[in-house]
């Protein structure tokens, strides 16, 4: 599929182009910043906008750039997918993307992509599937997210920040830098004679490991590159964007992951010294600038890089790199275990064959319903004595039991756990073939409220790591791949409602390319404690 199309919104210009130049000459937006900016009260270093700025306005900002440059599309052939990690925690996502889409003219429903900080490259594995499967002709993918006490105060918690620019795979890297910033791209599956950048192949996979903490090895990123690399001569590689936060356990879990899949030699393009960790825009916006520089035939330096400080043999350099080559591989992990890998080449034309969207069918084998007071799986109700969040840890201890991470979850990944135990019950622990994809509408709302708690004002300001990491939503899929060894795809997934005709397209199109046999999938909203809804199913591909 072709990039038509492309805006980068950060500290360092407000175009593709403007920060193509700041980056070449070495400029960099990450900054030290003094306790009470933002709010909170503590010294860091970030990329920060030189005033706080909406994030809704940053989106729109960037993406009416990128359209503007894309010339006349069908709008009513338009996907947009968001992507971003936190958003505004003032507005449910959902809301927030609706209000986005009628700002920039697109009818269609739009879809948010919030898998942690995969999410800029995962948004983009979405829009290849559903362009390739014909649903579309164009998406609109913006990457977002601003920072705020809430996720400074977050990363912080997790002893992840330095207050030093950040330096990837240094030996002295002491943590990552957060940024905000908007990245946009407009793909089309569209023919085109012209030259340009092809989206060719993409994969999502998970690590099984640790909720926060990456596969030492990188089983999942290892997972990722092969799939998309797969039948392809890596000797075409120009350069390999990697996620490279500065972060400890990342930056060695990447240098394993490109050594144990044979990558050793391709040079590697690291940017968080220039942005920061610019979460749900981090996939797009080095996406967007690894293939502008090398249109002009360079490899961008990795900026705060001096000695080697990881296992893994890979090639970084502090210098600008000259190549004759133009093909590259963007790759990215975050919390929940996930991981993301995409293939793209500058060349003519597409060599992409739209799928039918009939290629296979879903068989729902087994669905799970629960609500506030009662739950039913097929058509049986399964007798319980309590309602709300009691009625969850009830049937756990009836039916499950024998997992004691279960008692450190959030309401949302007590239900996806619950719902996937019952839908699996019958398959005794026969259950690593799957993938897990699910929607709803609140994204974590509820953790979102007990973490602000935690850091309501500087005399109380006792920010909790543990609640941190499940205002992520996608941590419930995190969650039951870890309970299940499951190394395929998890995703997750913010619709402005409960669409059954949008779940069922992406679950198609996800299963279309995925190779596992069977999914998880369906609706999981938490709006309270106890106040929620599931509607999730074990479905199965038939191929005609």
């Amino acid at each position: 599929m072709r990039i038509i199309s492309s805006n980068i919104t950060s500290p360092l210009g407000t175009t593709t182009e403007e920060n193509y130049r700041a980056v070449r000459s070495g400029r960099s937006a990450c900054l030290p910043h003094k306790a009470g900016e933002r709010g909170v009260p503590f010294d860091f270093c970030a990329a920060l906008f030189p005033e706080p700025i909406d994030f809704e306005r940053l989106a729109i900002s960037s993406a009416t750039d990128a359209l503007g440059k894309a010339g006349k599309i069908d709008t009513e052939r338009t996907i947009l997918i968001l992507s971003t990690t936190k958003g505004d925690t003032d507005s449910p996502l959902g809301d927030t993307a609706s209000r986005i889409a009628v700002a920039l003219g697109i009818p269609t429903p739009p879809i948010v992509v919030c898998n942690a900080c995969i999410s800029g490259a995962a948004a983009m594995v979405l829009a290849l599937r559903l362009l390739r499967r014909g649903t579309y002709d164009y998406a609109v993918v913006i990457g977002a997210d601003v920072q705020t006490r809430f996720t400074l105060a977050g990363f912080n918690s997790l002893m992840a920040l330095s207050d030093e620019p950040c330096r990837p795979f240094d030996a002295e890297r002491r943590g990552l830098n957060l940024g905000e910033a908007a990245a946009t791209v407009v793909i089309t599956s569209k023919p085109s004679d012209g030259e340009g950048w092809h989206l060719t192949a993409g994969a999502v996979t998970n690590d099984a490991y640790h909720t926060s903490t990456p596969h030492p090895k990188g089983e999942g990123c290892m997972r990722a590159i092969n799939q998309v690399m797969e039948g392809y001569d890596a000797s075409r590689l120009a350069t390999i964007s990697v996620h490279g936060t500065a972060t400890m356990y990342n930056d060695q879990m990447e240098s394993k992951a490109i050594e144990r899949a044979g990558l050793s030699a391709t040079p590697l393009s690291a940017l968080k010294g220039y942005y920061g960790h610019t979460l749900g825009a981090a996939g797009l916006l080095e996406t967007i600038l690894t293939a502008r520089a090398l249109d002009d035939g360079i490899i961008l330096p990795c900026l705060g890089y001096d000695e080697i400080g990881v296992s893994g043999k890979v090639c970084i350099s502090q210098h600008m790199i000259k190549t004759d080559k133009h093909d590259f591989l963007k790759i990215i992990s975050g919390f929940g275990g996930c991981n993301a890998a995409l293939l793209l080449r500058k060349q003519t034309n597409s060599n992409d064959v739209s799928l039918r969207s009939d290629d296979i069918h879903l068989n729902t084998v087994h669905r799970v319903r629960i609500t506030n007071n009662s739950i039913v799986l097929d058509d049986t109700a399964v007798p319980t004595a309590t309602t709300g969040r009691a009625m969850l840890t009830e049937v756990y201890r009836q039916r499950i039991g024998q997992y004691p991470r279960f008692h450190k979850m959030d309401t949302l990944c007590r239900l996806a756990f619950v719902a996937t135990e019952l839908l699996t019950e019958d398959l005794d622990g026969c259950t690593d073939d799957m993938c897990i994809v699910l929607f709803n509408k609140t994204s974590s709302m509820v953790s979102d409220r007990k973490f602000r708690e935690t850091i309501s004002n500087d005399e109380h300001f006792f920010p909790s790591p543990s609640v941190f990491v499940y205002t992520l939503p996608n941590i419930c899929t995190g969650e039951i791949a870890l309970r299940h060894k499951t190394l395929n795809e998890t995703s997750f997934y913010i619709l402005p409602c409960k669409d059954d005709a949008t779940m069922h397209t992406i679950l198609q199109a996800t299963m279309l390319e995925c190779k596992a046999k069977w999914i998880i999938g369906g609706w999981i909203d938490c709006k309270e404690d106890d106040d929620f809804e599931c509607e999730v199913g074990r479905i199965e591909k038939l191929k005609n």
